[in-house]
């Protein structure tokens, strides 16, 4: 029955953390930063560009589901 107990406290323990994937807001702000660095943005694209990667919505990537774009399987 301790063994239990304390296979439950520890499980408990450990769901709490964070997970090591997430990215950290300063993680984000270099991403962000080298992003619009590489595409040469500045004023008002720069901003605009910054200001929608550092959102924190993901964007689902994949195919494009543009009007009479081919589907890609």
């Amino acid at each position: 029955m301790y063994r239990y107990a304390l296979a439950a406290a520890m499980l408990a323990a450990l769901s709490s953390w964070p997970p090591a994937y997430a990215a950290t807001a300063r993680d984000k702000m270099v991403t962000c930063k080298f992003g619009a660095d590489d595409q040469h943005l500045q004023g008002k694209a720069r901003s605009a560009f910054m200001k929608k990667c550092m959102s924190d919505t993901d964007e689902p990537r994949g195919a494009s589901t543009a009007p009479g774009a081919p589907a890609r399987h």
